[in-house]
């Protein structure tokens, strides 16, 4: 029996048939300090100009080159960004896993931190510290286990995903104002899979990123298509699964719109700064 099929009846069954499909992947290699261990991603409205979050905390922006069916094929970028404390002292290694991103109404950024759970504030591609909050449920988070998605709304609410269930059952979706955070719906946690990243797409729906990781065999991914009605989910279906080994450790994702009006994902991987890992991006197309 192969890796590939002992990895799929392992692993909770792919959808049939899946709602996407991969029109392409691309190894992303950059030689700059810091760069790697990329855990999220945002893309402009035209999804070349992006913005990546390492999980040393340096931010990096550019612009990706896309091919004939709107993969991503080549990308330049920029100098890094290092955040900085609300003191304007460079963040401490305690301070800087970075897993969560996602840009906020004001033309900024929001991003998540693990080991010291918070939300963080900063201006324009990272620059300038604003705000953070670092409510009390956060405090129940397991180590390394904090929040690892990020999303805002169309209200310009911020929505916060941990990475598993901190008390067992389903998972929370918090919505995060100032320094309050409250579980506004919840999200049924199958047991093989973690959330990792999550974007609400132009269509006004939440596509949550899963990642499942088995032994010899090597990561696989997921994504969720998420309906709510107001704040209750509506509709909750599974539109793409890859089997384990076939694609890197993916942990950030991004939705847009092509000129067609058809649906796009652009996923991101976090390689752990690892030389038998590798950033990779892969990209969906809704076929629905």
């Amino acid at each position: 029996m192969t890796l590939a099929v002992l990895g799929a009846l392992v692993a909770t069954p792919p959808p049939t048939p899946p709602l996407a499909e991969v029109t392409g992947t691309y190894v992303w290699r950059h030689h700059a300090p810091r760069f790697g261990g990329l855990s999220a991603i945002e893309l402009e409205p035209d999804a070349l100009g992006f913005i990546v979050v390492s999980d040393s905390a340096a931010f990096f922006s550019g612009r990706f080159t896309r091919g004939a069916d709107g993969e991503v094929v080549g990308a330049t970028v920029g100098e890094a960004v290092l955040p900085v404390s609300w003191h304007g002292t460079p963040l401490q290694d305690w301070m800087d896993d970075a897993e969560g991103l996602a840009f906020a109404p004001d033309g900024g950024i929001y991003v998540s931190y693990e080991s010291w759970d918070r939300i963080v504030h900063y201006g324009p591609g990272g620059r300038g510290w604003k705000d953070e909050a670092g409510p009390d449920e956060f405090a129940a988070f397991p180590a390394n286990q904090g929040i690892e998605a990020l999303a805002v709304d169309a209200a310009g609410r911020v929505l916060a995903i941990p990475e598993v269930p901190p008390h067992g059952g389903d998972t929370p979706v918090y919505r995060v104002s100032g320094k309050k955070a409250r579980v506004i719906f919840t999200l049924r946690h199958d047991r093989d899979w973690s959330s990792t990243g999550a974007d609400i797409g132009p269509d006004g729906r939440l596509y949550l990123l899963e990642r499942g990781f088995w032994p010899f065999l090597g990561f696989a991914s997921r994504v969720r298509r998420i309906t709510l009605d107001h704040d209750r989910v509506a509709a909750d279906v599974v539109i793409w699964q890859s089997e384990p080994g076939h694609h890197d450790n993916l942990e950030g994702i991004a939705a847009w719109q092509d000129a067609a009006g058809g649906l796009r994902l652009t996923m991101v991987s976090d390689d752990n700064f690892l030389p038998v890992q590798k950033t990779e991006i892969v990209d969906l197309r809704m076929t629905e």
